[in-house]
């Protein structure tokens, strides 16, 4: 099978991790394998490489584009579970980790994986294939709960005025497809909103992705147990794609590298806390125009990374 999907600042990712051929290497997200194959290029047979997804057709793709090596372990599960995935191959550290976040362009591009408010599908946007979809949100949840979910995780103004359209909607017929709910939103969003700033329907779907798959508190868990396996010395390189992701990225990196807390009128520490990390990227790496210009979905894109210390 075929997966599309061009990995964003790829050569600054695998620059900043300063790679040991002879270390352990974990891509959290490896998607159809094409940073994987960048980091495993760099590993000698001693190296290892651990490559994590929860999408079956990224695994599928991923073991295609890795076969040529031996030393690459390829996990279909939630990156939420790093932790026991690292230990269950034997493994008490790693030397890095890699994040990149976010729907994946083959994702968004296949449509009846239902991710794209462009392409007509039924409407699932489930990166593990498994469990409540889309199409249970919109069709089942009740008002006030929609628009949290619109407001929180797609920051989007007219939250309450799309769930009362949705839900209006659906009393009528249920919402079977992605092409009928971006109408919806489009209809329910006042028409000098509408002008600029993209599809109206891009934020409510980002919110209902984000709610279906977990992603926030997923991501969470995932950086805090990445931190645990990490080695001293070891690289955490996470790419976003929106601003919730990266206030959780940021503001965990900056957790890591906080020493005293104490209050700034004591004349000494007394609270013993020292910086477990540094910062690598003082602020976030973002793509060159180049590369926005060849791939438009990177424009929103932000790398940061730290150290273990």
């Amino acid at each position: 099978m075929e997966f599309n999907h061009k990995t964003v600042l790829i050569n600054e990712t695998v620059d900043l991790l300063n790679i040991n051929p002879n270390g352990v290497y974990v891509d959290a997200t490896a998607g159809g394998g094409g940073l994987s194959y960048k980091v495993a290029s760099n590993l000698s047979k001693n190296g290892k490489l651990i490559c994590i997804d929860q999408d079956p057709d990224a695994i599928l793709a991923c073991k295609e584009k890795l076969k040529e090596f031996k030393n690459v372990e390829i996990v279909n599960d939630n990156f939420s579970n790093i932790y026991n995935i690292v230990h269950s191959l034997g493994f008490d550290g790693v030397d890095g980790v890699v994040f990149d976040l976010g729907v994946s362009s083959y994702q968004l591009d296949t449509a009846d994986r239902g991710f794209s408010y462009k392409k007509e599908a039924p409407l699932d946007m489930r990166m593990s294939k498994q469990g409540q979809s889309a199409y249970d949100v919109v069709n089942f949840f009740d008002q006030g709960e929609l628009k949290r979910i619109i407001s929180e995780y797609g920051e989007e103004r007219y939250a309450s005025k799309i769930a009362f359209k949705i839900v209006k909607a659906r009393e009528k017929k249920l919402i079977q497809t992605t092409t009928e709910l971006a109408e919806i939103v489009k209809n329910a969003i006042p028409s000098f909103s509408r002008r600029g700033g993209g599809n109206p329907a891009r934020r409510t779907f980002q919110a209902i992705r984000i709610y279906v798959n977990n992603e926030l508190e997923n991501l969470k868990v995932s950086l805090e147990d990445a931190f645990k396996v990490l080695k001293k010395g070891g690289i955490i390189v996470a790419i976003t794609f929106h601003s919730l992701e990266d206030k959780i990225v940021k503001k965990k990196m900056q957790s890591w590298c906080k020493g005293c807390i104490c209050p700034p009128d004591f004349p000494i520490c007394t609270c013993g806390k020292t910086p477990s990390a540094q910062m690598i990227t003082k602020k976030a790496i973002k793509p060159s125009a180049k590369e926005t210009e060849e791939n438009t979905r990177s424009r929103s894109a932000k790398l940061r990374v730290c150290e273990k210390i």
